[in-house]
């Protein structure tokens, strides 16, 4: 099997915003939205840490997904591999073409789906796709032949007519694809894909998504949702401030995950106190904390439930919320990071 997309200790250091003048207001033109670091993301060198020398490797034919909350770095190694972000150190290659020098040949080869819809909303729904094709040298007539299939393909034909405004959260989503797809790319990049979809938008896109891996196209998507990684991807790997931390298909990551029950107890007062209360306990292989929350672990979590809130109480905190979770991808990322996802 041929490899679709490699990383060799990728690192982006952005530069991190001016300290703000006694009295002045603040100028900066700090590349990432906020003007604070994004959380999670570390503070090196006067710089910001997006990557810390990622490496990844993606097969022909695989649907491949990056898990991880926000500010992990997923994005911006999207960015790197779609040549829109220019890594400060470390080598990236997409169907055999290197980002930084090739980055031409590159473009040509991948389609890219961007987390908010961007379609031109003074043309309709086909005219997004042929514009799109325009770019990449195709004949309008074989880009109209293209876009008209794309749109039946994804069942929005009847919409080809149609102004974006016309078109639901999903469909546009969905046009998206085409769009992405009507050059033929080797390799298609869908960022956050699924955010802000209500659940059955978000169902019906994933059946677009399996289509296109049938076809055996290779996909690489970034998401913070657990099940759509665990349903989608052949492989993932889970990501965090920069780092690859777990990289194998959902099955065997999964069996990596601590095997006792967590409990997650939010809790009011001092959180490390109350978890050194909780670790004296019989039965509990496990505590970390996650800001204002207990994790604790155990094989017999819910009998062990009143001796844990007993425990927080008598430390002098207050439990406000509890949770009980299985194994699963997201005990694992918790295990890995020692915070939750989202």
């Amino acid at each position: 099997m041929s490899t679709a997309i490699e990383t060799r200790a990728l690192r982006k250091i952005y530069p991190a915003p001016p300290a703000r003048k006694r009295g002045g207001p603040r100028t900066s033109t700090f590349a990432p939205r906020t003007a604070a670091p994004p959380q999670g993301v570390r503070v090196e060198g006067g710089g910001i840490a997006a990557l810390d020398g990622l490496d990844l490797t993606v097969e022909e034919g695989e649907f491949f997904g990056l898990l991880g909350p926000n500010g992990a770095g997923k994005t911006t190694t999207i960015g790197i591999l779609t040549t829109r972000v220019r890594a400060t150190s470390g080598e990236a290659f997409v169907a055999g073409k290197n980002v930084r020098t090739e980055d031409v040949a590159v473009r040509r080869r991948i389609g890219i789906v961007p987390q908010i819809p961007n379609p031109d909303r003074s043309l309709n729904a086909i005219e997004n796709l042929i514009f799109h094709g325009a770019y990449f040298g195709i004949p309008t007539r074989e880009a109209e032949r293209r876009a008209m299939g794309l749109l039946e393909q994804f069942d929005i034909g009847d919409k080809a007519q149609s102004k974006v405004e016309e078109l639901s959260g999903g469909q546009q989503q969905r046009l998206m694809i085409a769009r992405a797809l009507l050059h033929e790319p080797q390799v298609l990049f869908l960022d956050e894909p699924t955010v802000g979809l209500d659940p059955q938008a978000r169902l019906a896109l994933w059946e677009v998504l399996r289509r296109l891996h049938r076809e055996g196209r290779t996909i690489v998507m970034t998401t913070h949702y657990m099940q759509e990684a665990d349903e989608l991807c052949d492989r993932l790997a889970i990501v965090d401030q920069g780092r690859l931390l777990a990289c194998d298909s959902p099955t065997k990551l999964k069996a990596l995950a601590p095997g006792d029950t967590r409990i997650d107890l939010t809790i009011e007062g001092d959180a490390a106190a109350a978890a050194a209360a909780c670790r004296t306990l019989d039965g509990v292989t496990r505590v970390d904390v996650a800001a204002t929350d207990i994790l604790a672990y155990a094989a017999r979590g819910g009998e062990l439930l009143p001796a844990l809130i007993r425990a927080v109480e008598q430390s002098g905190a207050r439990v406000q919320n509890i949770n009980l979770a299985k194994p699963s991808l997201e005990s694992l990322f918790v295990s890995l990071t020692g915070r939750k996802l989202g």
